[in-house]
């Protein structure tokens, strides 16, 4: 029997532990057979990033991601479902998301947390400039071809 899950969204600045994440999301329950985690690291850009500051809404950006990964809750039988998304600026190297869904069987907790991350690169209101090594002005981040290319196979999911 497949519960009701209320995913747990977070935006924050300071840095998070994915072990103590998995450990709050199946404590007491029993019926966890899948936890697919995903991690977003800062990338250095082949050696010319010193970091990508990441700015947002406060309000709207937790409310979208609890728009989409309700969504993703209401579509696969999830046990658990977590989404937290860093802002400031963050080095290459350091985590700037975290994804982790939790089901009885594999496929669900993939598919969830595929259909969030694709949602969060593509939809969630975050804005992204680089800071580079040798102290010249970096440029905003335009989102990936690739990203809306990956958001089409979920077509009609986000509908409400």
């Amino acid at each position: 029997m497949t519960r009701h899950v209320t995913p747990t969204v977070r935006i924050q600045r300071e840095d998070f532990d994915i072990s103590a994440e998995i450990a709050r999301l199946t404590a007491g329950c029993n019926d966890v057979g899948a936890i697919v985690t995903f991690t977003g690291l800062c990338r250095d850009e082949g050696g010319r990033l010193a970091a990508l500051e990441l700015e947002h809404y406060p309000g709207m950006a937790e409310a979208e991601i609890a728009r989409i990964a309700a969504q993703a809750a209401e579509r696969w039988p999830l046990t658990g479902l977590i989404a937290i998304h860093r802002f400031g600026k963050i080095e290459p190297g350091g985590q700037i998301v975290l994804v982790v869904a939790a089901s009885a069987h594999r496929h669900a907790a993939f598919e969830a947390a595929s259909f969030l991350m694709d949602y969060l690169k593509t939809r969630a209101p975050f804005w992204k400039k680089e800071h580079l090594k040798d102290g010249s002005a970096g440029n905003w981040v335009d989102a990936k071809d690739a990203d809306d290319k990956a958001l089409e196979r979920w077509s009609g999911a986000d509908r409400e």
